[in-house]
């Protein structure tokens, strides 16, 4: 997959961005669908622009959305296409994503404050690495048939679920996206997407590249809006078979109610977490596991439910590996999220911003020692920007330890055996991944098991590729988003007992 060249400097991204024109309205039933009128700002966190106006969705448009993705899976072709088919079309929608790549690329940056390398090189190559890998998996799947008695044949199949809604978030807001709507569409459903009212302008690009590649009308619609009106109206829509949800834990708990209080549409909950990574004092490079420390919870902003926010060292390296994290934050660029040199952008709004300092000023008072960083930064753009902060001496029972800060922001633990770094790791209401540094197999095997997570990385972090699952225990939700486990999300299973 191609990177950036040295030929796209931060001139050339502030040129394209002076000429970006990003959708405004819906994408219903095929068309551009500007709703009864309302709009609402997109607030670029970069300067403080507004980039545009984009339609503001209610329960109107959310309705009109169902109906045409209700309408397309009862009586449109697409769930009668044979799985062949519908894979070719998810590979075009993936080769547009392809020729789009840098408008894309460019609006996430915008919209998010993500820089612009890791949104061309990395959030483009994730979404369209996901639409070519479920293209290719689509006519791969097999149903079954069961031995049974010699009179009777049984067969059990899957089927594709029927209307699925999928709310996703701002950090990630085309991977997170594509994870859900591309096995959506490869098991056969149509799809309501509601993007985070802070990133809608991606995944109004999307729905718009998804028709241009040869989805049928209404297969794919995104309607922009905000989540106590949009997303609570999808969330209630008793013609929604399936909702698929990443964000905070908060939010999950209401879409749980909603299917409750609605027709008991199945929910799958990608939550948050606060992962703890282990590094052990026979970690194969301890300079490696501290950069990759560092990287893990500054990549991003830190805006990574996945962040390895709890750093947990054992006592006698602390002082070695603390001090080279911290290091590391004060080296880093923040700066313009166009600026291919930047590595560390603006986070999405005033309001993160915001609750970030909170926790930041709450572990201060709570006596961890703060090491670097911990002030907001480049005030003078008008942008949203934090210093990379690095807290140690941190209490097992403090907020810094416990609560999802989503932003910058890195504690640091110690421990003196490797029970309490288990016990330690274990103990938050969150279970979505971990970090292990260690050149025992058998420890890496018996506190991989020990760890209550989705996701366990050993000697490296956020590796992986689309043949895993991805998700979590706990309070970090159920279900799994990539790999063939994720068609589990979208189909119901049938059982057929012939008689012979």
């Amino acid at each position: 997959m191609p990177t950036l060249t040295p030929t796209v400097t931060h001139d050339t991204w502030l040129q394209r961005a002076e000429h970006l024109r990003p959708p405004r309205t819906h994408f219903i039933d095929g068309a551009d669908e500007a709703g009864g009128g309302a709009t609402f700002p997109v607030v670029s966190p970069r300067d403080g622009r507004v980039l545009t106006e984009v339609a503001d969705g209610g329960t109107a448009e959310v309705d009109a959305a169902v109906a045409a993705a209700r309408r397309a899976f009862d009586s449109g072709p697409w769930p009668r296409l044979s799985p062949a088919d519908r894979g070719r079309v998810l590979l075009r929608i993936a080769d547009l994503l392809q020729e789009r790549r840098a408008e894309l690329a460019l609006t996430v940056s915008l919209e998010t404050g993500k820089p612009i390398t890791d949104a061309h090189d990395i959030e483009l190559r994730a979404v369209i690495d996901t639409f070519r890998w479920y293209g290719q998996l689509a006519d791969k799947l097999t149903d079954t048939s069961p031995h049974t008695s010699p009179d009777a044949l049984a067969l059990v199949t899957r089927e594709p679920a029927g209307v699925v809604g999928a709310v996703v978030p701002w950090n990630f807001p085309l991977t997170l996206a594509g994870w859900k709507v591309a096995p959506a569409l490869a098991a056969g459903c149509t799809v309501v997407l509601k993007p985070s009212e802070n990133s809608p302008l991606s995944a109004l690009l999307l729905g718009r590249v998804a028709a241009e590649a040869g989805l049928p009308a209404g297969v794919l619609n995104v309607v922009g809006g905000n989540g106590p009106v949009a997303g609570r109206a999808l969330g209630l829509h008793p013609d929604v078979d399936v909702l698929a949800f990443t964000g905070s834990t908060a939010v999950g708990r209401h879409f749980l109610r909603y299917a409750a209080d609605s027709n008991l549409k199945r929910v799958w909950l990608e939550l948050g977490g606060k992962s703890p990574n282990i590094v052990l004092p026979d970690a194969p490079d301890l300079a490696t596991a501290a950069a990759t420390a560092a990287w893990g919870i500054f990549f991003n902003q830190g805006e990574m439910c996945t962040a390895p926010s709890r750093l947990l060292v054992h006592t006698s390296v602390a002082e070695q590996v603390t001090d080279a994290v911290v290091e590391r934050a004060r080296a880093l660029r923040v700066g313009d999220p166009l600026d291919p040199a930047t590595q560390m952008g603006a986070l999405v709004s005033e309001d993160h911003l915001g609750r970030v300092l909170e926790h930041i000023h709450r572990g201060s008072g709570d006596g961890a020692r703060l090491r670097t960083g911990g002030a907001r930064t480049l005030t003078e753009t008008g942008g949203v920007y934090l210093e990379p902060t690095v807290f140690d001496r941190v209490g097992p029972d403090s907020a810094l330890a416990r609560e999802e800060i989503f932003g910058p922001v890195l504690s640091v633990l110690t421990f003196d055996d490797l029970d309490q770094a288990v016990t330690l790791a274990n103990a938050t209401e969150y279970g979505l991944a971990a970090g292990l540094w260690t050149s025992d197999l058998s420890t890496a095997h018996q506190v991989s098991r020990a760890l209550r997570a989705g996701t366990v990385w050993v000697n490296c972090y956020e590796e992986g590729d689309l043949t895993v699952p991805f998700g979590g225990m706990k309070q970090s939700g159920n279900g799994r988003d990539k790999s063939a486990h994720a068609l589990e999300k979208y189909t119901e299973l049938k059982t057929t007992w012939i008689q012979l």
